[in-house]
């Protein structure tokens, strides 16, 4: 089966006093229909890779790849009209923390809804049936009057979901979800985490899920790639994670505390037989 995504040798680079520093480094990967976890502390270059197959890296940033291919189109040649044409419509990206992404002096409702009107075209009574049953589809109680509403008048979990719901209404074909739960207490959390599992599924969309937390991505997703300094240093199923080869993944693994902890102290991650 051909692949949604194909990434080679992909790079992003700024500049700084002491010269151009690169953020991601000669990364390369591929995605089916499927969900691919990216894991790594931050700083590893997980966010960058997202935004820079969105093509969200503006100057003086500069995004360079061999290969960077989507559903067989490729995003380097593609223009900014051409791009704005495939985000939201073909590719989303739920942001970290979304909430903040919502404008302040619209609805809930027209958010939503200008999320679909940008790339079709319907009438007025249809668009508020898909607002209405985007929101409940999200797990929101009431979708007509939430539409309603102004972005400080729902909650943070509810804010996630609002977003959510923007980000899937054009069903794309491949979701970015960058941290899309970092904000949330636990049992919020496990119920966005659903919502996207249960919408991926149904739509035989991608996914590219990027945490800090393995213990979630390796029981949600398909595959992980761990980064670390701008590279991938390891990639596995996911189920097989807890057998990782790579030291930095076998030290993450490590420093995560459990239930039935004897540790007197959890260990440090010591970087110096392997990091340059």
């Amino acid at each position: 089966m051909t692949n949604l995504l194909e990434v080679r040798n992909l790079r992003v680079t700024f500049p700084s006093a002491r010269g151009p520093v690169e953020v991601v480094k000669g990364i390369s990967f591929s995605l089916g229909r499927e969900r691919l976890g990216i894991v790594g502390e931050s700083g590893s270059g997980k966010s960058m890779t997202g935004r820079s197959i969105l093509k969200l890296i503006r100057s003086p940033g500069k995004v360079t790849a061999d290969r960077l291919d989507f559903d067989g189109l490729d995003l380097l040649r593609q223009n900014d009209k051409q791009m704005r044409a495939i985000r939201g419509a073909r590719i989303s990206m739920i942001m970290q923390d979304p909430k903040f992404s919502l404008n302040p002096v619209m609805t809930i409702g027209a958010q939503i809804a200008e999320a679909l009107l940008t790339h079709q075209r319907l009438g007025r009574g249809d668009i508020r049936q898909r607002v209405h049953a985007m929101l409940e589809s999200v797990r929101i109680a009431d979708p007509a009057r939430v539409a309603k509403l102004y972005p400080h008048e729902v909650s943070g979990g509810m804010g996630q979901r609002v977003m959510i719901a923007m980000m899937l209404i054009p069903e794309p074909d491949l979701l970015i979800a960058d941290e899309p739960t970092s904000a949330l207490d636990v049992s919020v959390q496990a119920q966005v985490l659903d919502i996207i599992d249960d919408l991926v599924k149904r739509k035989g969309m991608g996914l590219i899920f990027i945490s800090h937390d393995l213990n979630l991505v390796s029981s949600y997703c398909d595959r992980i790639l761990v980064m670390y300094a701008g590279t991938v240093v390891e990639e596995c199923v996911a189920s097989e994670l807890q057998h990782a080869k790579h030291p930095y993944t076998q030290g993450l693994l490590a420093a995560i505390p459990r239930l039935d902890e004897d540790r007197a102290e959890l260990p440090v991650l010591d970087r110096s037989g392997w990091a340059a």
